[in-house]
Order: C-alpha cells, then structure tokens, then sequence
C-alpha cells in the first residue's frame, strides 16, 4: 500500500462545514471517529463526523444540516448497547458531555432527566426519598436514560409492570423536522396536529388499521405479554388513543430511529429495602423451570436461571459458595430467588412460609435464604459473574456475543434443552445460559472470531436455527437488548407481513428521508446481520481482555477532556489493525494523536479497573506506555529524587511558600511565558488558589504503637487549609482517644510511589519500593502493625508498591477506614449538635439570612491580639468581627479594625468603622438555626460584618463558602455582598 493511501478517507468539506455550523463542536480527526466507532456489540461502522450538541436547538439544527446533504445520523451515548444501534458511517451525534439534568420532582415520586444521566447517577439522586427508576438494567453504571427509553429497557425485577414502556410519563421530543414536542404538556396532542398535521393524521390511520385488524390485535396482545423489544412498539396503538401518546411509547425502543428524546420524566418505584436470597439447586433444568410457577407464587421478586455450563463455570470463581464448589455438576441447574419487601414484618412472613414451598420442590440440595449482605453479594457475584469469566477468558481474537430471548414461560424448558443442543451442534464450548427465569426471558453468551470465512458460516448457521426455535415456541428474538442490526432482517419473519407493513409506515411518516439510523430495526437486507462485523485482533494482555462494554467511562476522570478507558483500549487495535494492513498514513496519524489523548491525560489512577467486568486497568497499559518512552535522562533524574526524596519534598513546599508570598502577577507571568514556550500541555497554569507550602513531616515515636502512621509527603509540599490539615486532625483523634502510633523513623523520605509509577518512571519506583519496603517491614514489625495512610490515592499506591515488594503480609488501611473501626469507639462520648452548618446551606441562603452569633466572652475583633484561637483565625481570614458579649448585654459602640495591606486614613494600616453592637438575640430559623441559641422571630443585628476578599497574602486557598463556614464556626454574624472587594457591613435597624 503507498504510505499516502488510508483505509481511512477523510470527511467531505462540506459535510464538516455544516455540522460545525449546526452544532460547533465536531471531530473529525481519525482519533475522533475510530474511538468513537466501537461499542459494546460486535458491529463497527466508522462516522465521517462525530457531532457534540448540548442543546435540543442544536440537535434540530443537525436534522436540517444531514439532510439537507443527504448524510446519515446516529445518537450515541452510553455505548453499552449489544445489537448495533450505535454505530453509523454518517453523522455521529455524541450526547455523552450533554443532557446531564437530573430533577427529582414530588418527593421522589417522579424524576425528570436528561438523555445523558446514567441509571446509577438517577438513582443515586433518587435513594434519599426511598425511590428508584423502575428500569433496572444490569449495565445501569454506565447506561444512559436515553439508551434506557430508546431500548425500552427493563431488567432483573422490574418485568413489564415497571419497564421504561410502562414508568415514563412524558419527553421531550425533535423529531426528524425539527419539532420540538413536549409530550408532558396539556396541549401536545393538539400542539402536534399544528406542527405535524400528516404525521398526525397517519398516526390515527394506522392505528384504525390496526384496531380494524383482529388478527393483528391478538398477535400483538400475544408478543407484548412477554418482554419484546423486537420492532417498533405497537402495542402503542392498543394501549393509547391520542396520537401524541402513541408517538411517545413508539419512540421507546425505537433505538433512535424516530426521534431524539431530549428529556424523559418518570414515574418511580419504592425502594424495597429488606431482602432475603437463596440458591436453589435442581437436579436438571426440567426441574428447575418446572419450580417456576410455585415460586411465582410465593412472591419472589426475583428468579434467576443458571444452567449445568453456568455452574460449571461459576465454581472456578474464587468466590463461589462452599456449596457450589462441593457440587459435582452433571446436568444441574439452579434458580437464584430473592424476596424483596418493604417492611421487616412482610419479609419475616416471607421466610418463614419459604420452607414450605422449598419442601415442594424437586431440589438437589435443601433450599435456604439469607439476609446477610456479605452472603448476598455472594450469590449476585455468581449470577453476575459469569459475563466475567466467560468474556475475561475468551481466547484473544474472538468476540463475546450476549444475546437474549423470550418465551411464554411454560415453554422455557424445551427452549433451553434445544438451545443446549445447538451451542453442542455447532461447537460452541463454554456457552452459558442464564437469565429472568420469571419472565422467561434467557440470555446466552457464546464467543466467536469474525475473521475466518468458515467461522462466519458457523455463526450464520447457528444464527437461523435459533431464530427457527425461538419463533416456532411463541417467543421473541429480542426480550431486553433491542433489534438493532443483528435482528433487522427477522422482524418481518416474527411480526408477518402486516405489521411489518405498519412499522414501515411509521418510519416513513417520521424519517421520510430515511436517515436517522438507517440499517438499525428494520432492513430489507437479509444479511445485513453479517455486514459491518467487528474483528478483535490480538494486540497486548490488558487490551485483548477488553469486551468493549462500555463500563469503565462514568469513572474516568479524563471522559470529557480527551479519551475513556474503552476509547484507549479501541485505538491501541486500530493501530494494530492499519499497521498489519499497512496503512501508514493513518498508522502515523493515531501515533501522534495518542500520545496526549491517550497516554499524557490518563489519570492512571485505576478507577476504570473498579467498574470493568473483566478487571482491565487501563492505567497498568499507559504506566507502561509512558515507561517505554520514558528518555535516560529523565529516569536517571527521579532515580536521584527518590534517594534524597526528603530535600527533594521540602524544596517543592518552600518553592510554594516564595511563590504565596509574591504578588501574584508575578507566578501567573512566569507559568504563561513557559506555557508560549513549552506548550500548555507541558507547563500547568499558576493559580491564586494554590496554597502555600507545608511543613515538613516529622517521625514520631510511641513504646506501644496500636498503628504506623504514613502521613503522605504532599503535607509537606501544601499547607493545609485552615490551622489543622489531615495529618494534625487524625492525630489529634488518636490522641483523644488514647491511641498511639508511629512512624518510620526515615519518614520524611519516603514516599507511596505514586510519582515515579504514574509516570512510568521505573528505575526510580524501584529505588523507592526499596525504601519503603525496608522501612515498613521494620516499623510494624514485620507486619505486626498495620500501615495507615491519610490520603486515598496515596493508600492505593503504598499497598501495590508493597504487593511489589513482596510485603503483602503488611496491610495498607486507609485513615477514614482506620477512624471509623479503630478510632471512633474509643472516643470519649461527646454532646451532639445537631446538623445545619454545611457550607451549602450558608452559601444557598439569602443575602439577608443571617448565620450564627458571637460567642459570649470570645473577642473576634480582627486585627486586636487575642490568644485565642479564634481571635487568630478571624483575623487571618480577614473578617470585620465584634467583640463577643453575654447574650443579654446591651448594644454599644465598638470601634473595629479590619486588617489590609492598604494603610488606612488615620496611617495605622487598618480601617476604622464606628460600628453598633450586634443585638446578640437569635432568631428560630429551621434551615440556619439548628445548634444555635434561638431568638425572638424578626429579630435583626444592628450590624452585619460581612467577608471581605482576603489580600493574596491571607489564607488564598479558602473559598468563599469555607469563608462562611469560618465565620460560622467562630459565631460570626455574616451578609453576602455582591461587592467582596469593599469593606462593608454597617446597617443601622
């Protein structure tokens, strides 16, 4: 191939011109489109364009702009989809830095979101008032409201009673030409026969033609009694009689083929919070789903079905029940039940009628629940698990394939048995079956290579005899994982040419053109299933593990700068994939991207690793990118930092500390001219807010140490925020509550490695695993005593490079973790205060709400001496104070002085105000007065000292909401000014 040629073409122009016009934010570089191409099916198509809107206008404006050039467009956000929904070579538009709104509405009882909120992110706002999204999807980390209505998802709980079809209230619509509907309005329907008079009146025609149609009514009723995201909803049509209604449940599970869903209100469920869970063992799976209709009975929320292969591969778990891993699997199969209640009395009731249902049953083992949350998480990590240890250890170059399907209960048995035998006739070894044994809807999971002609063949064959049996027992091709691309070409062979007919119709009437999504949902190609198949060429341990899911992205710290997690791991194969076809140009091409997209903005810091299925830490393959292209000179220079890390450390704290002192200007000038120089990649930017270097960290020795203590070295490089940093506040706990601990006695040089690791800086993380190793192994006695660490990251770090050094008999405990078991009960008891102090509420409050009072006999007057504490802490924050009084004193007049590096008028460098006396009685105020004395109603201060900004050389690193906690915290009256920058305050009643 001639180095110019790519298999890669660039975007047209004037393609390029009007998605910038239409939305202004638009990759097109090849690092844009390859990483944003892939997802979690097994399709790939590259976009020409990957368009980032953030406004539902500018969503409208896109429609115009493709199809005006004929250009396709696809919505992507999550990527978690399975079936190939979220791929195009058109125009991709990427909703993943938008449409992030969460509302909770009514308590709790509904919940308005953006098409970007993740499922977990809803919920987490929802857990407060008892509730939660009646979709529970098991990908709900990572997948997006807008993924959940355009799948119609539904989980392992929620059936079709609380799926998205039957809990979404209303949305906000663009349809294709540019309308914007909001189906929640009194007046949508009629607002829709305004804008869109055709697409009305077809709505109403198709769904007389379908009422009209016996037939089509009882096939309808017969596949929507089941999970089905097979097609277009036409339930829609049955269950709704206003066209506007029928177009919002058609967009569900239209998999973006209608219409962008720029908002989705829902109705909530209860968040039932007392459980009990079992695992049932079955002689076989004739048994198994023969239980089925007796534990529906009994009201088990959930019913998980595990097959002889499932169980098979969950015992090599190291996690696996004691049971599990004692049973010698032939043909068993196992139900995984869970009672879910909403009191403790219903559940108690709940179990002690479960043995005599278990008793009914043909189990192979005696059937026990539990209520214990560390069994629990047991039995959900076998269920869970299997997607790990059957995609973790695929062999590399092939696919993970989960697919799903459903059947009338009744029929799941011979639907399995059948399966069973297919996955042996076509040689598909380790294929699972598992799933919502409730609903009869099953998953399976099989692995294939895309690369091979007869390996192709096999999966087509396989693939039209499942479709034969799953059709022939009443079922449904798609329960949970939508249509998409891989079951486009059967929707007319299970719904029959009339429905087919309508669901075209429906496209037509909103998608004339046929260019939102085409291909996806409905085709005329009939293998189109086997077209745009994605290949996983073998390229390096961390990414051939890779399944593509999707998982790690909410956790990246570096999602909305540059790449994910998934996104480095996809361009290291599309590098392997143009350097094997010999494409030089595109080679070269993501070489110089990735770099800073991939390598220089990866926070190495192995969250991904904590949401990943398979366990990838993508920080472990930039770690050893950055390694590789680490140059002599520097690995010979932080080799030197680790041996004197004790200078190296007080050097970095005193630079900070001449920087604070400085005007400011000075710092900002410097950085700013190394940034013209450097490039603004390599130099960061001095700011203001930066603190002033910290102390250097001292050893400490104690006869009978309960811990040694690992102050982290960044307490000597910054000062702390406030009088008492991390360090002094655990120590001071320890002391209280009588517990000693120590230090190595070398502590100010050493370090948790972290630096040297990130960076990818060998030589030097060697020298300092050494130290530390060493130093540890003696402090704690050979690992006697556990090692705690106050900074997170820091404890992540100490504890690898430990596990390195082959010291894991020494445990790494985190300070919180170490407070919250070993400091805490010892503490001596103390009065509670009731809460009303976070520096939310005083920064939310209104300009006139007045926080916190003087403490009587405390004198809080800046700028005067004063011993205590307080009085040094005001002054340093540069507070115009009073002087504290008894509760009942009488007002007078003070004279305060507010401490500035501008000389005042009377020359003494400090202003002077006449001030009156605060009225010290307090008002009863629900939102602010929680701990504090209560006054009479409408009682005012006569003066209100407010903040003013603090001179660079005050305390920079506080903000202004720590600046109200200060002042609450040291009884000081406080009213917001729009004008920080003038001393004022004085308001006479």
């Amino acid at each position: 191939m001639n180095p110019t040629d790519t298999r890669l073409p660039p975007p047209d122009p004037a393609l390029l011109r009007a998605v910038a016009a239409a939305c202004g934010t638009v990759g097109s570089r090849a690092t844009d489109r390859l990483a944003s191409a892939h997802d979690a099916s097994h399709y790939l198509l590259t976009p020409q364009a990957v368009a980032t809107p953030s406004t539902r206008e500018e969503v409208a404006a896109l429609f115009a702009a493709t199809q005006d050039l004929g250009v396709p467009m696809t919505f992507r956000s999550g990527g978690t989809s399975l079936s190939g929904q979220a791929g195009t070579d058109g125009v991709l538009v990427d909703t993943r830095r938008g449409f992030r709104s969460i509302e909770v509405l009514d308590d709790g009882s509904r919940v308005r979101t953006g098409p970007r909120a993740t499922v977990r992110m809803v919920n987490a706002r929802l857990a407060r008032h008892g509730r939660k999204l009646g979709p529970d999807p098991a990908s709900e980390i990572a997948c997006t409201i807008g993924g959940v209505v355009a799948n119609n998802s539904s989980g392992m709980s929620c059936g079709i009673h609380a799926n998205t079809y039957r809990t979404l209230e209303s949305a906000m619509l663009v349809l294709p030409s540019g309308t914007i509907l909001d189906t929640g309005a009194p007046d949508a329907d009629a607002r829709l026969r305004a804008a869109e008079p055709e697409l009305h009146a077809g709505l109403e025609r198709l769904r007389e033609r379908i009422l009209g149609n016996p037939d089509s009514v009882e096939r309808i009723g017969a596949l929507y009694s089941i999970k089905n995201t097979m097609g277009y909803g036409l339930n829609s049509f049955a269950d709704f009689d206003r066209p506007a209604d029928i177009l919002e449940h058609l967009v569900i599970g239209s998999e973006g083929t209608l219409a962008f869903v720029a908002e989705a209100t829902f109705h909530t469920v209860p968040i039932k919070q007392h459980v009990a869970t079992g695992l049932l063992l079955f002689p076989d799976l004739a048994a198994a789903t023969a239980a089925l209709p007796a534990l529906v009975e009994a009201g088990f929320a959930t019913i998980e079905l595990l097959d002889a292969t499932s169980l098979r591969v969950a015992q090599r778990d190291p996690e696996a029940t004691e049971e599990l891993r004692a049973l010698a699997v032939v043909d068993h199969a196992a139900l995984l039940v869970e009672y879910q209640e909403a009191s403790a009395h219903d559940l108690e009731a709940r179990l002690a009628a479960a043995p005599e249902v278990f008793s009914r049953l043909a189990l192979a083992e005696p059937g026990a629940l539990s209520s214990e949350a560390s069994r629990r998480a047991q039995l959900w990590h076998l269920r869970k698990g299997l997607y790990t240890l059957v995609a973790g250890n695929r062999p590399s170059g092939t696919t993970a394939l989960l697919e799903d399907i459903a059947v009338p209960v009744e029929r799941l048995y011979e639907t399995c048995r059948q399966l069973i035998l297919l996955f042996d006739k076509h040689e598909y070894e380790d294929s699972v079956i598992f799933g919502h044994a409730k609903d009869g809807n099953i998953h399976f999971m099989l692995n294939e290579r895309f690369d091979e002609p007869g390996l192709l063949a096999r999966y087509e064959a396989f693939t039209e005899e499942m479709v034969e049996l799953v059709l022939a027992q009443g079922g449904t091709l798609k329960a949970e994982h939508g249509t998409g691309r891989i079951m486009a070409p059967f929707v007319r062979r299970q719904y029959g040419d009339e429905l087919y007919e309508v669901m075209r119709e429906v496209k037509r009437l909103l998608d004339p053109a046929g260019l939102l999504n085409p291909g996806v949902l409905l085709t005329e190609d009939p293998e189109a299933h086997l077209r745009n198949l994605k290949t996983a060429p073998t390229v390096e341990e961390e990414v051939d593990r890779c399944v593509e899911c999707g998982y790690c992205e909410p956790v990246c710290p570096s999602r909305d700068l540059t790449l994910t997690p998934r996104q480095r791991i996809v361009l290291r194969r599309e590098m392997a994939d143009a350097e094997a076809a010999g494409d030089d140009a595109l080679l070269a091409a993501l070489r110089k991207e990735y770099e800073y997209d991939a390598v220089q903005t990866c926070a190495v810091d192995g969250m991904c690793q904590t949401a990943c299925p398979v366990l990838i830490n993508t920080g472990d393959l930039v770690r050893r990118l950055r390694a590789e292209a680490a140059k002599p000179a520097a690995q010979a220079g932080w080799k030197s930092a680790a041996r004197r890390w004790d200078e190296i450390s007080r050097l970095g704290g005193l630079a900070m500390t001449v920087v604070d002192a400085v005007p400011s200007i000075l710092p900002k000038a410097a950085t700013a001219v190394g940034r013209a120089v450097l490039g603004a990649d390599a130099m960061p930017a001095y700011s203001a807010d930066l603190p002033k270097g910290g102390r250097r960290r001292r050893p400490l020795a104690a006869a009978e140490p309960v811990a040694v203590y690992f102050p982290s070295c960044t307490n000597t490089m910054f000062a702390p925020v406030g009088e008492e940093g991390v360090s002094e506040s655990f120590l001071s706990l320890c002391a209280r509550a009588g517990l000693a601990v120590a230090t190595p006695e070398d502590i100010p040089s050493l370090c948790c490695g972290t630096p040297w690791k990130s960076k990818g800086l060998t030589d030097g993380y060697e020298e300092m695993k050494r130290k530390v190793a060493a130093s540890l192994r003696r402090a704690t006695r050979g690992g006697q005593l556990p090692v705690v660490c106050d900074a997170a990251s820091c404890t992540e770090g100490l504890d690898i490079l430990l596990g390195a050094a082959g010291e894991a008999s020494i445990a790494v405990v985190d300070a919180v973790a170490f407070v919250d078991g070993v400091v805490l009960p010892r503490l001596p008891v103390g009065q509670k205060i009731a809460s009303g102090r976070s520096e939310d509420r005083i920064a939310d409050a209104p300009p006139d709400l007045l926080v916190g009072a003087p403490r009587p006999g405390r004198c809080l007057e800046a700028g005067r001496r004063s011993r205590s504490r307080a009085g040094h802490r005001s002054r340093r924050l540069g507070l115009l104070c009073v002087r504290g009084r008894p509760w009942d004193a009488p007002p007078r007049a003070h004279s305060l002085r507010h401490p500035s590096r501008d000389r005042g008028g009377d020359g003494s460098g400090h202003h002077r105000l006449r001030l009156a006396q605060p009225d010290m009685r307090t008002r009863d105020d629900p939102s602010h007065g929680a701990g504090l004395r209560a006054r009479p109603a409408g009682a005012r201060p006569h003066v209100r000292p407010v903040i003013r900004e603090r001179a660079k050389h005050q305390s920079s690193a506080l903000s202004l909401p720590r600046y109200w906690r200060e002042c609450l915290r040291n009884g000081v009256w406080v009213r917001r000014s729009s004008s920080w920058r003038s001393v004022r305050g004085v308001r006479r009643r």
